[in-house]
């Protein structure tokens, strides 16, 4: 059906009072608005205040605490005198000793000294000059070449080399016969027994003793039993006057030397 080209009266009512209606709720919206906005900036607000300066100060440190009050010394006590020993007793004296009768002195006997013995000067060294020399075997003047094969012992040459390489006999002869070493004499240590030099307390100059003793109790056996005559003489070194030692007996054996008195055995280490 065909919508009529003018609407109705009622119609036309309905929406007049449809637009008042709207418009007058706008309305009152925007006063609602208006007056709440109204109401929050009515109130007013309090001055702000004045900026200052302000300067910042660190406060004192606190004061020390009061010191703590020292406990009182005590009182010195006074010192106890040290208690006196209780003093000794006083001796008693001695008894008196019983009285002796004096008996009449008696006269020793007189005795007549005796005259003192002598010292035994055959046990003394002695020192021998050229003539005392004469005849004694050196080096060179006795058979053999030292070998040792019993026949052909040469003992005088082994002896002389053996006190040479020996410093302590140079030494002991100097020091026991200083004059007769300088002078060229000879130094006899041994006539059969081991004869004691001055100044010495044992038989024999120290050291030189040893050395031949040594040197012998070392040597081929063959060697120890040769038999020699007189005085053998050796130099303890080359040229005219020159130290030198003697020893030897009349009749005698190398081996005699080990065995005479104050004589030890040889040993080796």
């Amino acid at each position: 059906m065909p919508r009529p080209l003018i609407d109705p009266p009622q119609r036309r009512r309905t929406s007049r009072a449809t637009k008042l209606a709207a418009g007058l709720f706008s309305v009152g919206a925007h006063v609602a608005v208006l007056a709440a906005v109204m109401l929050a900036q009515g109130e007013p607000r309090p001055p702000e205040p004045e900026p200052f300066a302000v300067d910042l100060v660190e406060p004192p440190p606190p004061p020390p605490p009061p010191p703590e009050p020292k406990p009182p010394a005590p009182e010195p006590k006074p010192e106890s005198k040290p208690a006196r020993p209780p003093s000794p007793a006083p001796p008693k004296p001695d008894p008196k000793p019983p009285k002796r009768t004096a008996r009449p002195a008696v006269r020793p006997p007189e005795v007549e000294p005796l005259p003192a013995t002598p010292a035994d000067t055959t046990m003394m060294a002695a020192e021998l000059g050229e003539a005392e020399l004469a005849g004694a075997t050196t080096v060179g003047t006795g058979s053999g070449n030292g070998s040792g094969d019993g026949a052909s012992c040469d003992m005088v040459r082994r002896l002389q080399a053996a006190l040479r390489r020996n410093p302590r006999v140079r030494t002991a002869l100097a020091s026991a016969h200083g004059e007769a070493a300088a002078s060229g004499k000879a130094v006899l240590v041994w006539n059969g027994k081991w004869l004691q030099s001055p100044g010495q307390v044992g038989r024999g100059l120290a050291g030189v003793r040893e050395a031949i003793i040594m040197e012998v109790g070392f040597a081929p056996a063959a060697c120890r039993t040769d038999q020699m005559r007189g005085l053998v003489v050796v130099s303890l070194a080359d040229g005219p006057g020159a130290p030198r030692l003697a020893l030897g007996d009349a009749s005698w054996r190398w081996s005699d030397l080990l065995f005479a008195p104050g004589t030890r055995p040889p040993s080796r280490g």
